[in-house]
């Protein structure tokens, strides 16, 4: 602990960092306008393309290193070190997850009222993508050139269905350049000052689908209905014991099907969201799940179809490691009380392959994640921003030594 708080002191000293940070304090104002530009730009899942180029726009003009657009649709940029085996040296990844919960159509204008940001998606995460875009430009201003490759990420695939899909490209070594180079990894998540996501939830998403001839509900009265299948082998799913401890959850989040009150629906689907932090315990009741619904789906003339739409394993970052360590030790400096979390984030992927990695709050306060009444108020959020810096640039310092 000594050793480590020690060596945050002397970089907290170092006269280039005092030049991050006064940036990090003045520029509120730009900071904000990426924060505005990112917002008006819609990124519903699968279609965070658009505002992946605006990204791309920004690290071109920042002067970061190899801007461009990976296959998946990261937006990806460099700042490198003096090392010449570029190719080959660490990096530490630096991300925020292009988008958001809110399907195609919604209205993400945002507005301002005060201090105060009101949009679906300011705080989830546009915070984190404009953080993501001040530490870039704070570590340009400074002139600081890390002891490893930052790699700055601007991806996609971290909400809902898109199931990690950017971070699992950036992480597949037969897809991604950087996928056995990465040496620890940091996701900027949200508000606060104070949070910390350390501990992975994993979850599987499951999509029941029952399927039938269809029909008219008094010619061809007495066929087998499938949303009434699928409602009892919901009822069924819903009797199966989950434990305590580790907590398990199971939640049934949508249900559609049928065409009009006088058909017999030819289908019906339902969705399922299920949670732990035992990747055990998500074998077990998904196995319980798939038995129950075939034990009771048995109708004659009926199909049960079961996809996995959804599968994002659970891990730990243990207090001992070195990011843990460094964590701690930049909130002490800072005086800050870390506020440890468990959550499902883009750092559950690296974390299931034993790479170091956490997601940490982007400063500020927000409120109403996920719905249309989401806001944000950035006061104080370069308190934040210090932290993360000094978190980034410590684990690069470590990772070469």
């Amino acid at each position: 602990m000594q050793a480590d708080n020690s060596r945050i002191t002397t970089l907290a000293s170092n006269r280039a960092i005092h030049r991050a940070f006064a940036w990090l304090h003045l520029h509120e104002p730009q900071i904000r306008r990426w924060q505005l530009e990112a917002i008006a730009i819609p990124a519903p899942p699968f279609a965070e393309q658009p505002r992946a180029q605006y990204f791309l726009q920004q690290f071109t003009t920042l002067g970061l290193t190899n801007p461009h657009i990976d296959a998946e649709g990261n937006a990806l940029a460099e700042l490198t070190t003096n090392n010449q085996q570029l190719t080959t040296s660490p990096v530490i990844l630096l991300s925020a997850h292009l988008d958001t919960v809110f399907p195609a159509g919604t209205d993400c204008t945002p507005t301002e009222d005060g201090p105060k940001i009101l949009a679906p998606g300011a705080c989830d995460n546009a915070a984190g993508l404009a953080a993501l875009l001040a530490l870039a430009a704070a570590l340009r201003h400074a002139e600081i050139t890390p002891a490893c490759t930052i790699l700055f990420a601007a991806n996609v695939g971290e909400e809902g269905e898109g199931d990690l899909r950017g971070m699992k490209h950036l992480f597949n070594p037969e897809k991604s350049p950087y996928a056995t180079r990465i040496k620890a990894a940091i996701a900027l998540e949200g508000s606060s000052n104070e949070m910390v996501v350390d501990r992975a939830l994993g979850s599987r998403r499951l999509r029941i689908t029952v399927t039938g001839p269809g029909g008219h509900s008094w010619a061809d009265a007495g066929r087998p209905n499938p949303i009434l299948a699928l409602s009892a082998g919901l009822l069924a799913i819903a009797r199966i014991s989950l434990p305590r401890n580790p907590r398990t959850t199971l939640n049934v989040g949508t249900i559609s099907g049928g065409t009009s009150v006088n058909s017999i629906p030819p289908s019906a689907t339902a969705d399922l969201d299920l949670r732990s932090t035992s990747a055990t315990q998500l074998d077990r009741v998904e196995l319980a799940i798939l038995k129950t619904l075939d034990s009771t789906i048995t109708t004659e003339g009926l199909h049960l179809h079961i996809e996995r739409i959804g599968n994002r394993q659970p891990g730990i970052l243990p207090e001992s490691s070195q990011l843990h360590r460094s964590l701690r030790a930049v909130d002490r400096h800072l005086r800050l009380a870390t506020a440890s979390r468990i959550g499902s984030t883009d750092a559950n992927l690296p974390l299931s392959l034993g790479i170091p990695a956490l997601a940490i709050g982007s400063g500020g306060t927000g409120w109403g994640m996920h719905t249309l009444e989401e806001g944000y108020d950035p006061t104080g959020r370069d308190l934040a921003l210090r932290r993360t810096l000094l978190l980034l640039l410590d684990t690069c310092t470590l990772t070469t030594t």
